[in-house]
């Protein structure tokens, strides 16, 4: 392994799994799906999504909140539990312009642009309220998360779709590897389930429609699997380089050792027929830190539950890492929380390496016969896991991988 690596010393998880990450690492490992159907999506194609399960800002002491977009306020509240991870306190910095943000997203306040759409139609321009961009824009969970810390380092949002919370985190390895940054937050936060986004997906037919049974909806590299949960949540990371953790006597949960990113140049919504775009990621990512994919010990897949990436995924990883490859999907439990997910996921397998515990594929009873790789299912596999590799992948062919060690 030649790979710099960046330490992670923090880590906090808002997703429908849990707030915080102790809640979210038990329901992974215990592979139980969290779809079930919401009243305030009656009326629309599919009424199924995973929600963060009694999100409550006021319970977790987010002051102003309702300046905030959904899906900043999860961005925040992650930070923050992140930072505590971390033995860091915000705003008290030993120089704030070393400190850095960077937040991806694919959606951004999506439910706060409705509504406003919805005003501005409804009941003319005066109405529209003056907080729909600062709270709509995509860089504002960046932007909030550094005001809200007190951040003046570089300050960056990544959009690369269902890739987004991935790229943020590689490109926060690179902030630190090139000496621009000491401390850097860095994730994914999304808050997508809206009228808009819900129909939206729905019309493409890339959302399950197993509406008679919402917990076994997301199934990923199942046989019958016919398409994905949405999900919302937000995943950050504390980053800094292991000589910086250690002098300030901070505990390395596990570390980022290779990125790689790439394009499908292919089209705008399915995946390479042959997995190009994913495949160039995989290796760059492992060029990146040194190794081969036999050094890889796991695999969280992107993992979609549609038909066609699971399969295509699944031979990249046969022809990179190998046949014996051990490969889940957490999206089983939270769906997809698209821009969220990469972070969300890359959390996951940093905790596989810390705990020793590749965490099952929910709601997998058959796997797909043309997925020639060992996908874990049904229970938890125990036994040290020296590197993980995390997959992801974004509408317009945008594709990150991370690799991740103890």
């Amino acid at each position: 392994m030649s790979g710099f690596a960046a330490s992670i010393t923090g880590i906090g998880l808002i997703t429908p799994a849990g707030i915080g990450v102790k809640e979210n690492w038990e329901r992974v490992v215990d592979g139980r799906s969290t779809a079930a159907h919401h009243d305030d999506l009656a009326g629309l194609p599919v009424t199924m999504a995973c929600r963060v399960p009694d999100f409550s800002p006021q319970q977790l002491g987010l002051r102003g909140a309702w300046q905030w977009d959904r899906y900043s306020q999860f961005a925040i509240a992650a930070t923050r539990e992140a930072l505590a991870q971390a033995g860091l306190v915000a705003g008290e910095w030993a120089d704030s312009a070393r400190v850095a943000v960077i937040i991806g997203s694919g959606a951004g306040g999506t439910a706060t642009l409705e509504e406003q759409h919805r005003i501005l139609i409804e009941e003319g321009p005066g109405e529209v309220s003056p907080m729909t961009l600062p709270m709509g824009l995509l860089n504002m969970a960046a932007g909030q998360v550094a005001i809200d810390i007190g951040a003046n380092g570089p300050c960056l949002a990544p959009c690369t779709a269902c890739a987004a919370g991935a790229s943020a985190i590689g490109l926060g390895r690179e902030l630190i590897r090139s000496g621009l940054a000491d401390i850097v937050i860095a994730g994914g936060a999304e808050a997508p389930i809206t009228p808009l986004y819900v129909s939206s997906f729905a019309r493409m037919r890339a959302l399950s429609r197993r509406l008679d049974d919402p917990a076994t909806a997301s199934r990923p590299f199942d046989a019958t699997r016919d398409g994905f949960v949405l999900g919302e949540g937000a995943g950050i990371v504390v980053l800094e380089s292991d000589e910086h953790a250690r002098a300030r006597g901070a505990q390395t949960l596990a570390r980022v050792i290779g990125y790689g990113a790439s394009a499908d140049a292919h089209h705008v919504t399915s995946p390479h027929p042959e997995g190009k775009g994913a495949e160039l990621a995989v290796r760059a990512a492992l060029a990146d830190a040194g190794l081969t994919g036999r050094d890889v010990g796991y695999v969280n897949a992107h993992g979609t539950s549609t038909p066609l990436n699971d399969v295509i995924e699944a031979g990249v990883i046969r022809r990179v890492i190998g046949s014996d490859a051990k490969v889940s999907s957490t999206k089983g439990v939270t769906g997809h929380p698209l821009g969220a997910a990469g972070s969300i996921e890359a959390a996951y397998a940093a905790l596989a390496v810390h705990h020793g515990v590749i965490p099952p594929t929910a709601s997998l009873t058959e796997v797909d016969p043309r997925v020639d790789v060992d996908v874990v299912h049904g229970a938890p596999r125990l036994g040290p896991v020296h590197i993980a590799l995390s997959n992801s992948f974004g509408f317009g062919g945008q594709n990150a991988a991370l690799l991740i060690s103890s």
